[in-house]
């Protein structure tokens, strides 16, 4: 693949690995149907409480006992983290979110975090 040119400059890239590397969770709440879990990334936290930088909301709707499947809500409290030019890093830390709680099992993925607020589908 030739053809292929990374547009992501070496300090994007860095700071990237960084927050992922550093990434924790603390499960906040369960009940028999929903998750939250608050999420810590080492350079960014929530300006009113200076903790969790966002939350995760994992609600499984269960249909059956063959059939489920899984909305994930990431919501990023840091304003820092709603600027344009932070898209690549909340896609990558919402991604490895995904990951790690969920574990790319069906899921509908929300992300809120200003200008870089998505949705995305993850299909197993």
């Amino acid at each position: 693949m030739d053809n292929l040119i990374d547009m992501m400059d070496e300090d994007s890239k860095k700071q990237i690995e960084e927050e992922i590397s550093g990434l924790k969770f603390t499960k906040n709440f369960r009940s028999p149907t929903a998750e939250e879990w608050y999420v810590f990334l080492p350079g960014y936290k929530d300006i009113v409480t200076g903790g969790a930088a966002g939350k995760t909301i994992i609600h499984y709707n269960l249909y059956d006992t063959k059939h489920f499947f899984i909305n994930t809500t990431i919501i990023f409290d840091d304003p820092a983290l709603h600027k344009a030019d932070l898209h690549s890093l909340v896609y990558a830390v919402s991604d490895e979110i995904v990951n790690r709680l969920v574990g790319y099992a069906d899921t509908l993925l929300s992300v809120h975090s200003g200008e870089n607020s998505y949705n995305a589908e993850y299909k197993q």
